[in-house]
């Protein structure tokens, strides 16, 4: 990179750092002269970065607000964090879902190996609508090492913190010594994260409020992972919800993926699983009350529908399919 350029670079990524640089500093920190200085921050404001002068006895520079957005810097945990936000957005049904798919996209391109690597590991699953409604924040960090131990298939120990009084969500665990688990999938649900996970220490299942959670490392051995209860994990997560052990009340389920964005699915699709499998295509879990009733929600979305399962659920898209053609004629 050109002397100028890796010099502009640090010079905005000071600028980013506090409100307010004199001008003599910043010229000791880049180890140029102040006049290099005033010439940097003029190739910033050509670039369409808003650099302020300031005048007193230690005048200086204030990088401020501007009216179009220009390049940004960030370091590593601001661009994992960005990163982490963006997916969230872009498969939770938020109202800027699809902006969100192409800014993740755009972000991604540009990070370096081992930041893109720690971001792909990030997989989520909306259950339900999301709720428009403050919760506790959850810490980027946190999704991120929780992912990736879903991922690598290794044994997580964890503290869980409980609420006062004690309400650790449904399933979840009272206050107590650290935790074993076999971290299964990162759940988002009425705008709460849950991690769904079989505690090896009470040889059950068990749903974790994230934000209650603090990852310990290192992680454990890998282990084989085990199939939810019935199968489906928004089933098991609505049911604990609703206070059972079992799966979720539809007597029908099934799973396809469609040709279309998670954040557009996630929007319309209640209490189903969305899960993003690209730009353009998502897994859906949904329930019905009959195997036509499942087959015709799936349609509803106006996509191309590449049906997984149960046998069923197959028969009931070629049935539909004899149905509408006559009604056709």
């Amino acid at each position: 990179m050109p002397k100028t350029s890796a010099r502009l670079l640090s010079l905005l990524s000071l600028l980013q750092a506090r409100r307010d640089w004199p001008g003599a500093l910043l010229a000791e920190r880049l180890g140029v002269s102040a006049r290099t200085v005033r010439r940097d921050v003029d190739r910033l404001r050509e670039l369409g970065y808003p650099v302020a002068a300031f005048k007193g006895p230690d005048g200086g520079y204030r990088l401020g607000a501007g009216t179009r957005l220009p390049p940004l810097l960030f370091d590593d945990e601001q661009a994992v964090a960005l990163a982490v936000a963006l997916r969230t957005a872009a498969v939770t049904g938020a109202a800027v879902g699809e902006d969100a798919e192409r800014a993740l996209a755009t972000v991604r391109q540009v990070m370096p190996e081992r930041l893109r690597h720690r971001v792909d590991m990030l997989r989520v699953t909306a259950v339900g609508r999301p709720v428009e409604r403050p919760h506790p924040p959850v810490d980027g960090a946190v999704l991120v090492a929780l992912s990736a131990a879903v991922h690598a298939r290794e044994v997580l120990r964890l503290d869980h913190t409980p609420a006062a009084p004690p309400d650790d969500g449904p399933g979840g665990p009272a206050a107590g010594p650290p935790r074993r688990v076999e971290p299964h999938h990162l759940v988002t649900r009425g705008g709460r994260w849950y991690l769904v996970a079989y505690d090896l220490d009470r040889a059950d299942w068990r749903t974790f409020r994230v934000d209650r959670i603090t990852p310990r490392t290192p992680t454990g051995p890998r282990f084989t992972p085990r199939e939810v209860p019935g199968g489906d994990v928004a089933a098991f997560v609505a049911g604990r919800f609703r206070g059972g052990e079992g799966p979720g009340e539809w007597p029908c389920r099934g799973e396809a993926v469609l040709a279309l964005p998670a954040a557009t699915v996630s929007r319309f699709a209640q209490d189903a699983v969305v899960e993003g499998l690209g730009p353009d295509r998502c897994r859906v879990v949904l329930g019905s009350w009959s195997w036509p009733a499942l087959a015709a929600a799936f349609g509803r979305f106006d996509a191309g529908i590449e049906a997984v399962g149960p046998q069923e659920l197959k028969d009931a898209f070629a049935l539909l399919a004899r149905r509408y053609a006559r009604a056709a004629v």
